[in-house]
């Protein structure tokens, strides 16, 4: 895409993503929770909860929060039982937009869901609107000056799927969503180190935002973000914001 930066959009959004660090262990001791109630308490065969908690170590999650989350999940110990929910939409500029919930209450999720749309100019859409645009993978986002040649040889040994070079000069290394943790694992023994890194739904398809789109579309990404039993948000809006 002419004049966007991969590299920069990253890494504005991992900054983004730190400064609301304070909710990322509610978010995962859900995730951990319901992967721990569907696969099982064990992540050796559970792939959907070792992504969980190798999630909640990385953000230094106390082991004992951990495994409480894991007992709660396997039935163990009591807890609140989370039903998940995908909705669906459109942002600014006909940006696609995935939301994923967990919720102990799916009559009050979609009407903040629905509500944050409608607030911030989105369009709140039916399941399945947008979905077909995304897809289901891990991707590893390496810094431009990066040797290109060693680490697609490194990545697919390890079994990554695809590595892509973006015009910034860094490149992504894209995996299937439950083998992200064995490729990172294997490409930081052979010597490369992600600066991010993720499990997400990727867009096919981005859609470039620039001026007072962008910031408007950040917003409506905000408000929907802060909703309490929103666990992630998709989209294939590329912010360029104003500095």
């Amino acid at each position: 895409m002419a004049g966007h930066s991969k590299w920069a959009n990253i890494q504005h959004r991992k900054g983004r993503q730190d400064a609301k660090r304070g909710k990322i262990f509610t978010r995962l001791i859900k995730e951990i929770t319901v992967a721990a109630r569907l696969g099982g308490g064990d992540p050796g065969t559970n792939p959907r909860l070792r992504l969980a908690t190798d999630k909640a170590y990385e953000n230094n999650m106390p082991k004992d929060t951990v495994e409480r989350a894991v007992k709660r999940g396997s039935g163990d110990l009591e807890g609140v039982n989370y039903e998940e929910i995908r909705y669906e939409g459109y942002g600014i500029g006909g940006a696609a937009i995935i939301v994923d919930c967990m919720t102990d209450n799916r009559v009050r999720t979609v009407a903040e869901v629905r509500h944050a749309f409608s607030k911030y100019g989105g369009n709140f859409g039916t399941e399945g609107s947008v979905a077909f645009l995304f897809k289901h993978c891990g991707t590893l986002l390496f810094a431009p000056g990066s040797s290109e040649e060693k680490l697609m040889e490194a990545a697919l040994e390890a079994g990554a799927e695809d590595i892509i070079t973006n015009s910034d000069g860094s490149f992504e290394v894209i995996t299937g969503p439950y083998e992200f943790s064995n490729v990172k694992a294997a490409l930081e023994k052979a010597g490369f180190k992600a600066e991010f890194g993720e499990v997400t739904m990727k867009a096919q398809n981005e859609t470039e935002l620039v001026g007072d789109d962008a910031v408007k579309m950040q917003k409506l990404i905000d408000a929907i973000e802060a909703l309490d039993d929103v666990q992630e948000v998709y989209t294939s809006a590329v912010l360029d914001l104003p500095e």
